[in-house]
């Protein structure tokens, strides 16, 4: 999303990347992992953006786009907030948003405000969301439904089963020496 200079002249952002001129790549469209932090330790704020993206999906299951959460935040806040600007908060390359933008991040992915300002209540919101992410997933969620009335000695059994097929598939993962 190109910024005109005042004189004209349109110049793309510092740090868009590349793709911004594609319709349906980076921050207008797509899932978001383009042009993400080499960093293992990209900011707090833009990991916690980045999982609601994973984890909260549309009806379909697919993830919404920059584009639809970026329109949805204007609408909701009636103030700027282009999908270059929803890239560079996914990407950690602007780490200090509105509040009213993030209240609108948060009312639009469905999880408190407090998810982004508060670091204890944001942790146990990521541990929920995490637990969202798993049951997205057919099967693990016909497992746990199946599971909901068995007895205590039963759900240990499950348990144990579990444990054993994960480090038999562990197992097979690893390459061989």
């Amino acid at each position: 999303m190109a910024e005109s200079t005042g004189d004209g002249v349109e110049v793309e952002p510092e740090g868009a990347p590349p793709e911004l001129n594609s319709p349906g790549d980076g921050p207008g469209g797509g899932d978001g992992d383009e042009g993400l932090p080499a960093s293992a330790e990209a900011s707090g704020l833009a990991a916690r953006i980045e999982a609601l993206f994973h984890t909260v999906r549309r009806p379909d299951r697919e993830q919404y786009t920059n584009e639809e959460v970026a329109r949805a935040c204007r609408e909701a806040t009636g103030e700027s907030f282009s999908t270059t600007y929803l890239w560079q908060l996914r990407t950690g390359r602007r780490d200090n948003p509105t509040k009213r933008h993030l209240e609108a991040l948060a009312h639009f992915f469905q999880v408190p405000p407090a998810y982004f300002f508060d670091e204890r209540q944001g942790a146990e919101i990521a541990k929920e969301l995490a637990l969202l992410g798993a049951l997205r997933d057919a099967g693990v969620r016909s497992l746990a439904l199946r599971a909901v009335g068995l007895s205590p000695e039963g759900l240990d059994t499950v348990s144990e089963l579990v444990d054993v097929i994960a480090r038999r598939d562990a197992a097979r993962k690893r390459p061989s020496s």
